[in-house]
């Protein structure tokens, strides 16, 4: 099991269950997380609905802007988790035209991609290593 994952889920937190879990790990910042935290949990209430209602309802996205340092990886990372969502962290300086040297763009899709299937992996590893716990102890008291 993930030690730094949640022990709450995204579906039973408001957005001010949300920002006190955000406020163990960033200082400061209230305005900021106050706002993710309605963004993220608006989110999930869209992806609650019919796919027909989901059309009307647009999702609102967020951009982050503020000097080194302030706390929106940090803040970008414990939302990610809280959703169970991948998180990867890009640089932006760090990439560059096609043809020219340091990271290509299309790398981003590929790191998120992986991030994806890492989560999915890791997800389906822990229901598998719970089912398997639950029948070796059976198993068990089945023997005694």
């Amino acid at each position: 099991m993930n030690p730094d994952a949640p022990a709450v889920k995204l579906d039973s937190l408001s957005p001010r269950e949300i920002v006190e879990v955000l406020d163990r790990y960033v200082i400061g910042q209230r305005d900021a997380k106050r706002m993710v935290a309605i963004a993220l949990r608006n989110r999930w209430r869209r992806q609650q609905l019919s796919p027909e209602l989901r059309e009307e309802i647009f999702p609102k996205n967020i951009v982050m802007i503020g000097p080194t340092g302030v706390g929106k990886t940090e803040i970008s990372r414990r939302l990610a988790k809280l959703a169970d969502a991948p998180f990867i962290k890009v640089e932006a300086s760090k990439f560059t035209e096609v043809g020219y040297v340091g990271r290509d763009v299309e790398s981003i899709i590929r790191d998120l991609t992986e991030q994806s299937v890492n989560l999915v992996k890791s997800s389906s590893l822990q229901r598998v290593e719970r089912k398997a716990e639950d029948m070796a102890e059976d198993r068990v008291l089945d023997l005694l």
